[in-house]
């Protein structure tokens, strides 16, 4: 049995260098960054250095960032913290189908405080088509939240075109990068939003740490009052480990990043060009082309993806079925039903990341153990029998 991590947009392991720039931070150098000792100095300073690895990561800059506890949290402040901010030019709020739940929940709980919530479709890969942005949008329309990439299915938005028709419109522009930054090019600049959200955990940083990125001059409610830490923006100590591990894990993702993305895309189109001719009735989602490297994923059809998690597992393979935020939910998938999926594919999902330590012989144990599994599954699959029943009466 070969042991195989391949559930890297769940959490990435930390780097050996990112776990050393910690360990000071959780000894010694335990001071508190907003004291104006010399207890507080090292820690002052070194958040303000990781501040500027992070914002050097995103092409921003250190004063816009804004520290979170994670990328839930930083997506919970953009869209509930910016339209509470906007509220006078409109209670309107638009965002795609397929968002993660932070954005999603946190949309459904301004519905509660009064807002109105526009939802974008997507195409069968998963892709917003812009002009239906620009159809939702209406004059009292202040804010539009569209996710740099979908972690499920790994297919990348059209940001760029996207921030151009909210620009002319005068709407602030928010984009959930928790699973581009670190992983491919982002630059905040290029992309022309307002704000972004990132986590550390995607890229080989801490759990537990994010950031939100505000353009200089765009207001937003703080969600956390009785402290003047993050420029007064979000209240609470500061975990001083955490950053310093996230500042680390941003300057080493910005290393080799194209090398990176080289190596994973082979892994990922080998995987899924070799799964189709191993197990019959795949269907493969998201984007074929303009997705995240290393990301794979797919339906197998008359089985769950639970059930494919477990077997898997017990092979020594680490996989997911959907979002890990939603993995134990036992639900299908609200992006595979928006891409216009039936709830019986959509229970058969699974989830495959690459990392940078993964390679070509991970891929062949998958497609060596996968087969056997899904046959034995479909052995037991009432769906499977009927299936065959069927097409054996058709011919």
């Amino acid at each position: 049995m070969r042991n195989t991590y391949l559930d890297h947009t769940a959490a990435t392991p930390l780097l050996p260098e990112v776990r050393e720039a910690m360990i000071p931070f959780l000894g010694e150098l335990f001071g508190n960054p907003s004291c104006l000792h010399e207890w507080g100095d090292p820690a002052r300073k070194a958040v303000d250095e990781a501040r500027e690895q992070i914002a050097s990561l995103i092409g921003a800059r250190a004063e816009e960032l804004i520290i979170t506890g994670s990328g839930t949290e930083s997506n919970n402040f953009a869209i509930k913290g910016l339209a509470l901010a906007q509220q006078k030019k409109g209670k309107h709020i638009i965002v795609s189908a397929i968002e993660h739940f932070s954005v999603l929940h946190s949309t459904q709980t301004l519905e509660k405080w009064g807002f109105e919530v526009s939802h974008v479709p997507v195409d069968k890969y998963g892709v917003v088509d812009p002009e239906n942005v620009r159809q939702r949008l209406r004059k009292d329309t202040s804010l539009v939240s569209i996710m740099h990439a979908n972690s499920e299915v790994g297919t990348i938005e059209p940001i760029r075109e996207i921030a151009q028709i909210t620009k002319e419109n005068n709407v602030l522009f928010h984009t959930d990068a928790v699973a581009t930054t670190g992983t491919i090019p982002v630059n905040v600049i290029d992309l022309g939003i307002d704000a972004l959200s990132l986590a550390g955990n995607q890229f080989c940083g801490p759990k537990g740490v994010g950031a939100l990125w505000l353009r200089k001059g765009v207001r937003i409610i703080p969600l956390l009052d009785g402290g003047i830490q993050e420029g007064g923006r979000r209240a609470g100590t500061e975990n001083v480990p955490a950053i310093i591990g996230l500042g680390k894990a941003a300057e080493l993702a910005a290393t080799n990043m194209e090398t990176r993305i080289k190596h994973l895309t082979q892994l990922r189109d080998r995987l899924l060009t070799e799964l189709p001719a191993k197990i019959d009735h795949v269907v493969v989602t998201g984007h074929p082309h303009n997705r995240l490297p290393g990301h794979t994923s797919f339906c197998v059809e008359f089985i769950e993806g639970e059930a494919m998690l477990m077997l898997l597992n017990s092979q020594g393979v680490a996989v997911s079925s959907g979002s890990a935020c939603t993995s134990r939910a036992l639900k299908a998938s609200h992006v595979l039903i928006a891409m216009g999926l039936s709830h019986e594919i959509a229970q058969g999902s699974l989830l495959l990341s690459f990392g940078t330590d993964n390679t070509v012989a991970d891929v062949d144990y998958v497609l060596e153990v996968l087969p056997p599994i899904t046959n034995r599954l479909r052995q037991m699959s009432p769906l499977y029998t009927k299936f065959t029943k069927t097409s054996k009466g058709a011919k």
